[in-house]
């Protein structure tokens, strides 16, 4: 089956679907009020330096401040990663990191980019060492060497894109400095691409120092292109054969875009006017809905539970109702086998990242533990985001790590609860009845009233006046008043209140 982009624009969100063999891959949301923010300039203000940290806080004019690194800054920087996430290679050996107070002070404004968006209740990660990509390069008005995305693996090719970008420069008219990085989107470009990129990219640095000089603290100087647009810069391989979008504006906008910097892409844009909506062809609608499901069903009637907080992810592998047809081992192996093809898809889908913990199911054979993990690390070839897989450890847990630049789909679309706070757990009524019983005899011993009126949920209440209506009863004769109960139909089932009367 083809590979192809779905791009559904609306005017309150944009949404973009990898579609691989017939499979929702992965899966970008771009909301018009909560933009994603990595790529973006700031001329921010240094409010806090943090020397035990080797930190400091920089005001770019967000709700929270960004957070900076020693190691962030430009002049101790020896490699930069690439769009792909791919690092390119160093063009000196290692620098010692200067202390932070040698390179910050507090108040001094700041020339900063946004290389990871605010999660949770952290800012977002800055870095000094500015870049602005086109399609096949990235430019680096602050470095002074050329590398090569990690993810293009042929040293064959690579030294062709090296030559390449080097006569590049060597012809272009402007030969002001800078350092480039190649991106995995050049692997099996042609001379002209290339040198295509070099004045729009000095242009487009051109622009961004005017606006510097005029911008006042805080302010952003440079917003990369929006999500529809970025489909076509970073996105859009040889491999995939279509793009389809399903909006008339977002169309016209992209096929300009094509045209100029990307002609090849041109015959891939489809727009879509179709009756049914884009997104329920190859049910990304239902995919949607699933990603935010903890469990995620396999094939062979196995499962995986996926649970996701603050520190880390966990993913662990049952066997479910599939029995197998031999023995345990050959059971447990299978299921194994498709887990580890499944938790690649679903990282990717899901946009987890951080620490990752898997946990299959134990395997006796070392042969097919090596199977298993040879199995994960195919199938997260082709995942964008830079990953490092460990062996199987002695618990036979699989540790990883997944580089994490935005929020993951379910931070974008959810919120935790507000009843449980995020424990996805809720007290029994049980335990919030013994909870009012408790401040009722702290109340009793403090207040001389006459009576107490109990607000709860109707669960709660209907716990007391059944199952506990004996210690009700054991309480009244007690503290000697009177305890009535009134059902609060809006309150949770956590929710009460002990009113003296």
């Amino acid at each position: 089956m083809s590979d192809e982009i779905l791009v559904n624009v609306s005017p309150t969100e944009t949404r973009v679907a990898l579609v691989e063999n017939g499979l929702v891959q992965e899966i970008y949301l771009e909301r018009t009020r909560s933009k994603g923010l990595v790529g973006n300039i700031y001329k921010g203000k240094v409010v806090r330096v943090l020397p035990g940290m080797q930190a400091a806080f920089v005001d770019i004019g967000l709700e929270r401040a960004g957070f900076i690194h020693a190691s962030d800054f430009a002049s101790n920087e020896t490699t930069s990663s690439g769009p792909e996430g791919g690092a390119a290679e160093p063009a000196h050996g290692p620098a010692t990191v200067k202390d932070i107070r040698e390179l910050v002070r507090e108040g001094q404004a700041l020339l900063v980019q946004v290389t990871k968006d605010p999660i949770s209740t952290k800012g977002a990660r800055l870095s000094t060492q500015l870049s602005v990509s086109a399609r096949n390069l990235v430019y680096m008005p602050m470095a002074h060497h050329i590398g090569i995305s990690a993810r293009i693996e042929d040293d064959g090719e690579r030294d062709r894109l090296r030559h390449m970008l080097e006569d590049a420069l060597a012809r272009a008219a402007d030969t002001r400095s800078g350092g480039f990085i190649v991106r995995t989107l050049a692997e099996g470009c042609c001379p002209e691409e290339m040198a295509a990129d070099i004045p729009f990219l000095f242009k487009l640095w051109a622009s961004i120092q005017e606006a510097i000089e005029t911008a006042r603290v805080p302010a952003c100087v440079y917003e990369d292109l929006p999500l529809f647009m970025r489909t076509l810069r970073d996105l859009v391989k040889p491999r995939i054969e279509k793009v389809r979008i399903d909006s008339g504006e977002a169309y016209a906008a992209m096929c300009s875009f094509a045209q100029k910097y990307a002609p090849e892409i041109l015959p891939k844009l489809e727009h879509y006017t179709g009756d049914r909506p884009l997104f329920d062809l190859n049910g990304v609608e239902d995919e949607l809905e699933r990603a935010l499901d903890t469990q995620v069903p396999l094939k062979s009637g196995g499962y995986l539970i996926v649970e996701q907080t603050e520190a880390m992810t966990t993913i662990d592998v049952n066997t479910g109702a599939f029995v197998g047809h031999r023995n345990l081992e050959e059971t447990i192996f299978k299921t194994n086998l498709e887990a580890a093809t499944s938790i690649a898809r679903q990282l990717r889908l899901r946009n987890l990242g951080g620490i990752i913990i898997l946990d299959f199911i134990d395997m006796q054979d070392p042969e097919h533990q090596r199977q298993v993990l040879r199995t994960l690390e195919k199938a997260m070839e082709s995942d964008r985001a830079r990953t490092t897989i460990t062996g199987v450890s002695e618990l036979g847990l699989i540790e990883m790590t997944r580089k994490r630049t935005r929020e993951s789909l379910g931070q974008v679309m959810c919120e935790p609860c507000p009843v449980c706070k995020g424990r996805g757990v809720l007290k029994t009524p049980q335990t919030v009845c013994y909870e009012i019983f408790r401040e009722i005899l702290r109340e009793a011993r403090v207040y001389d009233n006459d009576k107490f009126l109990v607000l709860a949920s109707q669960a709660v209440i209907d716990c007391l006046l059944d199952e506990e209506s004996t210690h009700v009863a054991d309480l009244e004769a007690f503290v000697g008043r009177t305890i009535e109960f009134r059902v609060e139909t809006i309150y949770n089932q956590e929710q009460y209140d002990i009113v003296l009367v």
